[in-house]
């Protein structure tokens, strides 16, 4: 196993202008089924990555599992998966949410930052205010700590790796990537963010599919998380963004995306998932690709705008010529 991300990636993704290929982006990519099998792969499914983002539907788990967040409804699930553009339905949320905990915004752990939402933007900039920890694309998760948290009894400081939250979160993550992590990294939201194999990331994603086969509790609080994302996409990520408009797009299948290039994707109806990893970091490649590996298994139209917004998109000049493409590689 590595954890260097160019080790053993291939070409992935390609941005072509006319006739030449402009930008080239390597990658790798695995899809296991229900049984935790790879079903294809392309790259390295050995490489050792930092899921970031998009394992938050496992960092949730311990709150079900644990009984703490029993009387959550399926809106604050969402919120707990999501990264968020923090517009005032996901702020609103969470400091509701803090209130019902009786705690404030002051016990979230997961630093301020400025809202990608161009309301909430105004709202600040006009007001003459700096945004808050609630603006934070990961508030909701954070608030899923605390209630976590408080059912535990832990101190404050709940995104410390050997607190009992912390502690729960790396079981649930080792439990379903079937994997004993080799470290952790800190994430943007100051928590840590526990590695494992990209194929173990995928098994993790193919065991939320596949959880309505089975009847244990762990297995009914994934069902839970999946649907609870399945029904309000606009709160796991937000209007334009990709999570958001695929999931749309999409009957059932659960999309989430993460920092650096990594995308996964909880296919329920054919007990698949899906782990990608772009080796330079991209966004817009980790996008194109695993719309592409979408389309490729059946679940999202070619011809939708949300799937043409990341996979064959037409680059256009300001004047509105076509100059280029983003694209797959010749075979995906």
């Amino acid at each position: 196993m590595t954890s260097d991300p160019h080790a053993g990636a291939v070409p992935l993704v390609e941005i072509r202008r006319g006739p030449f290929v402009e930008s080239l982006h390597r990658g790798h990519a695995v899809i296991c089924n229900a049984e935790g099998q790879i079903v294809e792969s392309w790259g390295d499914p050995d490489v050792v990555i930092l899921p970031r983002s998009a394992i938050k539907m496992i960092q949730a788990l311990p709150l079900m599992t644990s009984g703490a967040g029993k009387d959550l409804d399926n809106r604050q699930l969402a919120l707990s998966c999501a990264s968020h553009e923090g517009a005032a339905r996901h702020t609103d949320l969470a400091a509701a949410w803090l209130e019902s905990l009786g705690l404030g915004e002051a016990d979230l752990r997961c630093g301020p930052q400025w809202p990608s939402d161009r309301a909430a933007q105004t709202a600040l900039t006009k007001g003459d205010t700096s945004p808050c920890q609630l603006h934070n694309n990961c508030s909701g998760k954070h608030c899923g700590f605390l209630t976590l948290n408080k059912h535990l009894g832990g101190g404050p400081e709940y995104i410390l790796p050997d607190h009992p939250v912390q502690r729960a979160v790396l079981s649930a993550y080792e439990e379903t990537t079937g994997e004993t992590s080799p470290g952790y990294g800190i994430d943007g939201c100051s928590a840590p963010n526990f590695a494992s194999s990209l194929k173990g990331v995928a098994r993790a994603m193919a065991w939320f599919a596949s959880a309505g086969q089975r009847n244990d509790s762990a297995s009914t609080a994934a069902v839970r998380l999946v649907e609870s994302m399945r029904q309000h996409p606009d709160l796991v990520a937000g209007e334009g963004r990709a999570c958001t408009e695929l999931m749309r797009a999409m009957d059932g299948v659960v999309v989430k995306t993460g920092a650096d290039g990594v995308f996964t994707a909880i296919l329920p109806a054919q007990g698949l998932g899906i782990a990608v990893k772009i080796a330079d970091g991209a966004t817009r490649a980790s996008e194109a690709l695993m719309a592409r590996l979408l389309i490729r298994l059946g679940v999202l139209d070619a011809r939708h705008p949300a799937a043409l917004r990341r996979v064959d998109h037409v680059i256009k000049s300001r004047r509105g010529l076509e100059a280029g493409l983003i694209t797959t590689v010749e075979g995906l």
